[in-house]
C-alpha cells in the first residue's frame, strides 16, 4: 500500500521551476518502505490539444512556479492515493484522473499527475526488486531503440535562422546500441570541428545540438553529410536522416499559410516574406527525401491540418516515416481518428502530452496494433531523469528522441540504454540496418 505521496518544486534543463514527486510504500510482510522519485519535463514547442502544464502565475520564477501544482499532489492527489496499492498502476491513473475531471488534466495539472503516476512505476520496480523497463515492459522487453539524435537545433529551440526546429542523424549501420551511441557521439564532434572551421557558431540549443545560422535546410542536409563522412560512415547507409519540422509553429492559422521569418531574412529583398502553402511543403519534402537519406519527418503540416496530413500521406507514406507529434498528442482519441483517415504512419510518443503512464501505454499499444511505429521522445526543458529510456525497452518501440549526445540531461537518458543492453546481454535486440525505421 501507499503510505506517503510528496512534490517538490525543482529546476529543470532550462532552469525553469518544474515538479518531482516521491511516492513511499510498504511492504504489508517486513514493513519496510519503498520510495521512488520522479521529476517531469516540459516542452517549449507544444501543442493545443496537450493536457495541461499548470503554472503559479505569479511574481517568483517570472510566473513559472510550480508551487500550486505541488500543493495538489501533497493535498488532493496524496489524501486520494494513500492505501491504494502501488502495483495497481492502471487503478491509480484512474483515480487521479476522475479526481481531475477534466479532459486535459486542467484542474490538478497534468505535471501534477504525471509526476505521481511515474512515480508510482518506479516504487513498484523497486518493492518488486526488478529493472523498471522490465517491470513495466513485461519478459518480451529487449529491444534497444535507434538513437535520433538532434544535432542542429533551430525553430524555437534555438534563436537563428533556422524555421525547421531538429535535424537528427540515426545510426543505423551500427549493430547495436553501444555501437550507434558511439558513432553518434563521433560525427557529433566532427560537426563541431567543421562547423569552427566554416567561422559558424558551435553553441547548442536546448536538446543540446549545435545552432549556427544556415541559409537553407539544404544547407544543413550537406554539413551533416560532411560530418559523416568526415568520421568515417557512409551517407545513406551508415547513417541516415531525420528531421522534426515543427511545423504548427511556423502555420498561420488566419492566412492557411506557412511562414519561413528565417529564410525570410537570408533573401536578397527581406521585404518580400517567404512563405509556402500546404502543397508547396509537401512538394518541398518531396525533394529533400529525393535529395538526401531523409527516412523521418515529424510533425510535417499543422497539428488540425487533417486533409493535408492525408494528402502528405499518400504522397510520401509509402517511403518515409511520417511522424505526428501535436497531430496525435499521444492521446488514444487523436490517434484513433488518425487511424481511420489513414494519417502519418507513426506516433511520437511524450507522456507527459496525456498525463499517466497508462493512458500513453495504451497509445502506444493503439499505434503498433495498427502498423504504425512509436518513436519515445524527450522534451526540449528536460531533467537528469531516464525514464523514458526504461520506456522505450518496455515498449519496444525501436525508435529513440532525446537530444544530442550533448548536456547530462540528454546523456543520462543515453547512459541508462547503455545499462540496459548491457544487463540484457545476448538478448538485446538492435534492429538498426535491418529495418532503417523500425519496418
Amino acid at each position: 500500500p501507499i503510505r506517503d505521496v510528496y512534490a517538490r518544486e525543482i529546476l529543470d534543463s532550462r532552469g525553469n521551476p518544474t515538479v518531482e514527486v516521491e511516492v513511499t510504500a510498504q511492504t504489508e510482510t517486513t514493513g519496510k518502505k519503498i520510495t521512488g522519485r520522479e521529476s517531469v519535463p516540459s516542452g517549449a514547442s507544444t501543442g493545443r490539444f496537450e493536457a495541461v502544464e499548470l503554472r503559479d502565475g505569479e511574481k517568483a520564477y517570472c510566473g513559472l512556479g510550480v508551487k500550486k501544482v505541488t500543493e495538489h499532489v501533497n493535498t488532493r492527489i496524496k489524501e486520494a492515493l494513500i492505501g491504494m496499492n502501488v502495483l495497481d498502476q492502471a487503478g491509480i491513473d484512474r483515480r487521479m484522473t476522475e479526481l481531475d475531471a477534466t479532459d486535459n488534466k486542467g484542474s490538478l495539472g497534468a505535471n501534477a499527475v504525471l509526476g505521481v503516476s511515474l512515480a508510482c512505476a518506479k516504487t513498484a520496480a523497486l518493492a518488486l526488486g526488478i529493472p523498471l523497463w522490465r517491470y513495466i515492459g513485461g519478459a518480451n522487453a529487449r529491444q534497444l531503440p535507434v538513437p535520433m539524435m538532434n544535432v542542429i537545433n533551430g525553430g524555437v529551440h534555438a534563436k537563428n535562422s533556422l524555421d525547421f526546429q531538429e535535424f537528427m542523424i540515426m545510426p543505423v549501420g551500427a549493430s547495436c546500441f553501444s555501437d550507434a551511441l558511439r558513432m553518434g557521439a563521433e560525427i557529433y564532434h566532427f560537426l563541431r570541428q567543421l562547423l569552427k572551421e566554416e567561422g559558424m557558431t558551435t553553441s547548442v540549443g536546448d536538446e543540446g545540438g549545435f545552432a549556427p545560422d544556415f541559409r537553407n535546410v539544404r544547407d544543413v542536409f550537406r554539413m551533416l553529410g560532411k560530418a559523416v563522412e568526415l568520421a568515417g560512415y557512409r551517407v545513406g547507409e551508415d547513417v541516415v536522416y531525420a528531421m522534426d519540422a515543427a511545423a504548427s509553429e511556423l502555420y498561420d492559422e488566419t492566412r492557411d499559410i506557412y511562414r519561413f521569418p528565417g529564410e525570410t531574412g537570408q533573401t536578397a529583398d527581406p521585404t518580400e516574406e517567404v512563405m509556402r502553402s500546404t502543397d508547396e511543403m509537401i512538394a518541398l519534402y518531396e525533394e529533400l527525401t529525393s535529395e538526401f537519406p531523409l527516412v523521418s519527418i515529424e510533425e510535417g503540416l499543422a497539428e488540425d491540418d487533417w486533409d493535408g496530413w492525408q494528402k502528405l500521406t499518400g504522397r510520401l507514406g509509402g517511403k518515409v516515416q511520417l511522424v505526428g507529434d501535436d497531430l496525435f498528442v499521444t492521446n488514444p482519441k487523436r490517434i484513433r481518428c488518425g487511424i481511420g483517415l489513414a494519417v502519418a504512419n507513426a506516433v511520437l510518443v511524450k507522456v507527459n502530452q496525456i498525463g499517466t503512464l497508462s493512458e500513453a501505454l495504451d497509445a502506444i499499444e493503439l499505434a503498433q496494433r495498427a502498423g504504425y511505429r512509436t518513436v519515445i521522445s524527450h522534451r526540449s526543458g528536460e531533467t537528469e531523469d531516464s525514464f523514458i529510456a526504461d520506456l522505450s525497452v518496455a515498449v519496444n518501440a525501436g525508435q529513440i528522441k532525446t537530444g544530442a549526445p550533448c548536456r547530462a540531461e540528454r546523456t543520462a537518458k543515453y547512459n541508462q540504454l547503455l545499462r540496459i543492453e548491457e544487463s540484457l546481454g545476448e538478448l538485446a535486440r538492435f534492429e538498426g540496418r535491418g529495418c532503417k525505421v523500425n519496418r
